[in-house]
C-alpha cells in the first residue's frame, strides 16, 4: 500500500496549516502529551478528511475518543472562514520553486522487461501521440496534453507533460517502465560498466538506479548494493524484484565500514556514490516545500516514510543551516574517500540531488586532493549544457542539472577514474549513444521482450 501512503502523508502535508489550528482549536496535544505531533496531524487528517481511520491499534482509538471535539473545531474554522467545502480551507497556492511547473514526467523504459518501440506503441494504442525524438530542450518544455517524446539525451527516456501520473498505468505496476528524473538517470549513464562488470552501488535505496545498472549491464555481472536500513532494503528488493534485476546482492551495512581488500570486492571495477545530502535540488510543485523525509503513522505504529518515498515528501523547514551542510559534507568525502580505496576501480560516479556547492564541487576537490594524482575528473557530456560551478580548475568537468535549464531536478555528478588507465574517452559516450537508432532495444533480444510484452496488453 505503498502508493496510499504517500497519498495520505502528501495530503495531510498540503492541509498542514489547517490541521494545525484544528489540533490546537481542539487541545489535542495538550490532552494527549504522549502524541507526537506529526502523527497527530495525520491521524486528524484521515479521521475528518480521508477515509475515516481504516487503522487498528490504540491510535485509532486515541482519534476517535477526540473526534466530535475536531469536528466542532472544524465547523467553526469553516464558519469563520466563511467557507462550506473542507478545500476552502486552504491558503491560495504559493508560488512554487522556480521551473517547477515546467519539469516534464519522465519514463526510463526497463530494458530488462521491454524495449523502446514496443513502450511507445503500448502508449500510442492508450491514446497518445508520439512526437518522436526532440531536437532541444524547448520541445519538451512545449509537450502539453497527451503527447510525448523521445529524450534528446538518453536513449531509453520517454517525455510527458509535467502532471501526467503513470502510478497505475500497467506498464508501471508490471516494472516495464521507471517512473525516474531525467538527471536522476545521469548517473548510471554515465557509470555506464559493460555487461559482466561488478559494480557497487553505495547508497543504493530506494533502487531507481540500482535498476537502471541491472539494465545496463544486461542482468550480466554484478551489483553490491548497501544501505543501513532493513525497511528500505525490503522496498527496495520488492522493486527490483518487478523490474526483473537478478545480478544484485543487497546487504544491510553501512557502506563506510565495507572493507575494500575484502576478496568479495576484489573484481569490483565501478562503483556509484549517491550519499546521503541535502535534497536542495528537488524542485517543487503547487507550493510544496523542500523534500525531506518525515514521520507518519502506519496501520498500528508509528513508521519511517518507505525508501521510495524519502525524496519525494515534503517537510517544512528552512535551508540546511551551515552547520548541517558541514556535516553532511564531513560525511560525503569520507564516503567518496573510502569508494577510492578498491583496488580495481576503474570509474566511479559521485552525484547528489543537492544545489550546495558545499556538497558538490568542494567535496570532490578536498578528496582528489588528499589522493594526490591518483585520480582524475573526466570531462563527460560535452553536450550537456550546465557545468560545474568555477570552484576549482577543471570543476567544469563536472555536471550539474536545474529546472530552468535542463527541464529537471537539481542535480550534480562527478565522474572520477584513476590517472592513467587505458579507458575509451567517456566525453564520447553520450555523443556515440545519439548517433544511434533512434529507438535502441536491441535486435537480438527483441522477440523475447515481445513475448513479455504481450502479458501486459
Amino acid at each position: 500500500h505503498v502508493r496510499q501512503l504517500y497519498a495520505l502523508v502528501s495530503e495531510t502535508l498540503r492541509y498542514s496549516p489547517v490541521l494545525e489550528k484544528l489540533l490546537a482549536g481542539a487541545a489535542l496535544l495538550q490532552a494527549e502529551k504522549k502524541l507526537p505531533p506529526q502523527l497527530a496531524k495525520v491521524l486528524v487528517y484521515d479521521l475528518l478528511f480521508g477515509k475515516g481511520l481504516k487503522c487498528g491499534g490504540r491510535w485509532k482509538a486515541l482519534a476517535r475518543r477526540h473526534r466530535a471535539r475536531l469536528e466542532a473545531e472544524l465547523a467553526r474554522l469553516k464558519v469563520q472562514q466563511k467557507v462550506s467545502r473542507n478545500e476552502d480551507l486552504l491558503a491560495p497556492v504559493q508560488a512554487a520553486s522556480p521551473g517547477a511547473s515546467q519539469v516534464p514526467r519522465y519514463v526510463r523504459v526497463n530494458t530488462l522487461k521491454t524495449c523502446v518501440d514496443d513502450v511507445i506503441d503500448f502508449f500510442k494504442r492508450q491514446g497518445y501521440s508520439y512526437l518522436g525524438k526532440a531536437a532541444n530542450v524547448e520541445e519538451l518544455r512545449a509537450l502539453s496534453g497527451k503527447k510525448f517524446l523521445l529524450d534528446l539525451h538518453l536513449p531509453e527516456l520517454l517525455v510527458f507533460p509535467p502532471q501526467t501520473d503513470f502510478h497505475d498505468n500497467l506498464l508501471y505496476t508490471s516494472g516495464h517502465i521507471i517512473l525516474q528524473d531525467k538527471a536522476s538517470c545521469l548517473p548510471a549513464f554515465l557509470l555506464d560498466p559493460a555487461a559482466g562488470s561488478h559494480v557497487i552501488d553505495a547508497c543504493a535505496a530506494p533502487g531507481n538506479k540500482t535498476s537502471h545498472l541491472a539494465a545496463i549491464l544486461k542482468n550480466k555481472g554484478q551489483i553490491f548494493a548497501f544501505d543501513v536500513d532493513t525497511k528500505r532494503l525490503a522496498t527496495m528488493n520488492t522493486m527490483l524484484m518487478r523490474a526483473g534485476v537478478t545480478s544484485f546482492q543487497l546487504a544491510q551495512q553501512d557502506f563506510l565500514t565495507v572493507d575494500p581488500g575484502d576478496p568479495k570486492y576484489s573484481r569490483v571495477t565501478h562503483i556509484l556514490l549517491d550519499p546521503s545530502c541535502s535534497g536542495s535540488g528537488n524542485v517543487r510543485s503547487s507550493g510544496s516545500p523542500p523534500w525531506s523525509c518525515v514521520w507518519v503513522w502506519g496501520p498500528s505504529m508509528t513508521c519511517a516514510v518507505p525508501a521510495g518515498m524519502v525524496n519525494r515528501l515534503p517537510r517544512e523547514e528552512a535551508a540546511p543551516s551551515t552547520e548541517r551542510l558541514q556535516a553532511l559534507a564531513g560525511f560525503q568525502r569520507k564516503a567518496l574517500g573510502h569508494a577510492l580505496r578498491f583496488p580495481a576501480l576503474q570509474r566511479l560516479v559521485y552525484s547528489t540531488c543537492s544545489l550546495h556547492r558545499e556538497e558538490n564541487e568542494d567535496v570532490v576537490h578536498t578528496v582528489l586532493q588528499e589522493r594526490g594524482s591518483a585520480f582524475r575528473l573526466v570531462n563527460v557530456f560535452p553536450s550537456w549544457p550546465c557545468r560545474g560551478l568555477a570552484a576549482f580548475p577543471g570543476a567544469e568537468c563536472c555536471l550539474r542539472a536545474s529546472p530552468v535549464d535542463t527541464l529537471t531536478q537539481g542535480f550534480f555528478v562527478a565522474v572520477l577514474e584513476p590517472c592513467g588507465e587505458e579507458a575509451a574517452s567517456p566525453s564520447l559516450l553520450p555523443l556515440a549513444v545519439e548517433e544511434k537508432p533512434q529507438h535502441s532495444g536491441g535486435a537480438a533480444p527483441k522477440k523475447k521482450k515481445k513475448r513479455k510484452k504481450q502479458r501486459v496488453k
